[in-house]
């Protein structure tokens, strides 16, 4: 305890003696002086607050408000075993449990709530973890956090049920907050991250926190979110109700200019408390090519233009947009001193009415999509910076801006494969064209190795180059686990619709067996194969391609298994 924090030794047994009187012959477990007053920086006035924990108190809780030496003590009184379950489960929604979360002076029984208070931590940061892959199934597995994340992040959760912590505690949350104390407060749960590493919860890189792949597959049960959703209501109505008296009686107790500070506080909490506090988000990073973004990070077009494709020097700059009905798709080309660079950058707005409806009902019953612009971009940095580092031909991520659901990347020269497809219509330079189409089937078997699932892969999507490499391009409907029968047939199905009615029987059967031959010689699962050939797929690829190419395709399909 610091010197300023209790004023003399006098104060401190009066204190203890209350205590002990409240506790009466039950033992006392352990007393924790609560809050920033345990840092020295409040007033001989202010209102000191107290957990006082003892064994088989009857009742189970109770609050005390006493007059010492001129300062107002309140204390909560809770008997060992609610105080604990508290800590286990949030069985009062953490209202007195999250006192091991701020900062603490422990005047009895120090050992007992720092292993209570590594209880708390490590269950938090769980539930963190948990909401995390909840809200970003793809992308978390690519996370790489900052420990610091969830000191700010359990804070902040706490500020955002009830405001007014955020006036008592907006100094320690903020960026100029003392060193040491937030290394007392920032000790537990690096010790609560040590141990769920030991349990192959986490596993620690280069300083950053990466998830267990295992963890992850387990977090995406969705009765872990609502477990996890069911514990806010709680929270709310507990940690109202025992911080509301507190923080009046510390209000009143300092002078004028506190209680118009808290009061201005009160009217605009809303807006001033994130421009306050430390942005949690800041502490999550996904990887690029470029290197590490952050969650928070928030550079617009005009300044990735500026600042990160030109340098800061002085250039022509062209904005084009080059496709994207759902979405806004646009190449940025800029030309100074006779070099030129160009940049793809796609806005993921989200899908709703008229431009969601046809596409769901144009699938029903055999694909679903992404809908959200949030998810489909998670989708695009996840899938695409995984087949990035497995060694596959994707442009490049070269930056990430959540908040506007912006995403830059790499501009990849060449042309598209329905232009191959549409060569082998015309009977030109055949050969070459399946041989592209044969390799097609190669790259899909490896990215189906991985348990991925690409999601969209019309011949628009996939780039041949002039030195002959073949590029994957969106990945805002990909997904780990996901049907990849539905790459095979959206890919066959979508590029018959480029051959002409008359005699192309033939070569679509051509086509979906280079297809078919490249996935298998890399080892692709025939049964997927054969899975593509189904009705609820061609009836969907009916609307546009002809039943006599649809056939000729699907049969090569469920025949497949006879030519491996």
């Amino acid at each position: 305890m610091t010197q300023n924090s209790i004023n003399t030794s006098d104060e401190l047994q009066q204190i203890l003696c209350f205590c002990r009187h409240i506790a009466g012959a039950a033992p006392i477990i352990a007393v924790s002086l609560l809050g920033e007053q345990t840092l020295g920086k409040l007033s001989a006035k202010a209102t000191f607050e107290l957990i006082l924990v003892i064994r088989d108190f009857q009742p189970r809780l109770m609050s005390y408000v006493k007059n010492i030496g001129g300062r107002t003590i309140i204390i909560f009184a809770v008997d060992q075993w609610v105080f604990e379950r508290d800590v286990e489960r949030g069985f009062l929604g953490e209202a007195l449990a999250s006192a091991l979360i701020f900062p603490y002076t422990a005047l009895c029984g120090k050992e007992y709530l720092y292993k209570q208070e590594i209880m708390l931590k490590k269950r938090l940061i769980l539930e963190l973890l948990e909401n995390l892959v909840q809200t970003f199934p793809e992308l978390s597995h690519n996370f790489q956090i900052k420990p610091e994340y969830f000191m700010y992040e359990v804070m902040l959760n706490r500020i955002r049920i009830f405001p007014p912590l955020s006036y008592s505690h907006s100094k320690f949350m903020s960026e100029t907050a003392p060193k040491r104390e937030l290394e007392l407060v920032f000790h537990g749960y690096m010790e609560a991250l040590k141990q769920l590493e030991k349990e192959e919860k986490i596993l620690f890189s280069n300083g950053y926190v990466l998830l267990h792949k295992k963890f992850v597959a387990e977090s995406k049960n969705p009765k872990i979110r609502l477990a996890n959703l069911s514990r806010n209501a709680p929270r709310a109505l507990f940690t109202s109700v025992f911080n509301a008296l507190p923080q009046l009686l510390n209000a009143f107790s300092q002078n004028t200019d506190a209680l118009l500070n808290f009061q201005k506080f009160s009217i605009n909490r809303e807006a001033d408390v994130p421009q306050r506090l430390v942005d949690p988000q800041k502490y999550i990073f996904v990887p690029t090519a470029q290197g590490l973004v952050s969650l928070a990070d928030r550079i617009d077009i005009n300044t990735f233009v500026r600042k990160m494709l030109l340098n800061g020097e002085k250039a022509d700059v062209t904005f084009n947009r080059v496709g994207g009905v759902l979405n806004d798709v646009y190449l940025i080309t800029a030309s100074a001193q006779g070099v030129e660079k160009k940049v793809i950058v796609k806005r993921f707005k989200d899908w709703s009415g008229f431009k969601w409806f046809p596409l769901a009902l144009w699938s029903f019953g055999a694909r679903s999509f992404a809908v959200l612009g949030r998810t489909r971009l998670e989708k695009e940095c996840a899938i695409s910076e995984r087949l990035r580092c497995e060694g596959f031909n994707v442009p490049k991520i070269l930056y990430v801006n959540h908040k506007e659901r912006l995403v830059f990347m790499e501009y990849v020269e060449g042309e598209d494969l329905s232009n191959a497809i549409k060569r082998i219509a015309t009977s030109e330079k055949t050969e070459e064209n399946l041989a592209k189409i044969t390799m097609v089937g190669e790259i899909f078997a490896r990215v189906h190795t991985l348990d991925i699932a690409l999601g969209d892969t019309k011949p628009e999507n996939i780039i041949c180059t002039s030195d002959d490499k073949i590029y994957l391009l969106d990945f805002e409907q990909a997904s780990y686990g996901g049907d990849k029968s539905w790459d095979i047939a959206e890919f066959l199905y979508y590029s018959g619709h480029y051959l002409p009615p008359l005699y192309s029987n033939g070569k679509a059967e051509a086509i979906a067996t280079a297809f078919i031959s490249g996935y298998l010689k890399e080892g692709g699962d025939v049964h997927v194969i054969r899975k593509a050939g189904a009705s609820k797929y061609t009836r969907v690829f009916s609307v546009f391609t002809l039943p006599s190419i649809l056939l000729a395709m699907s049969k090569a399909c469920r025949k497949a298994e006879a030519r491996r």
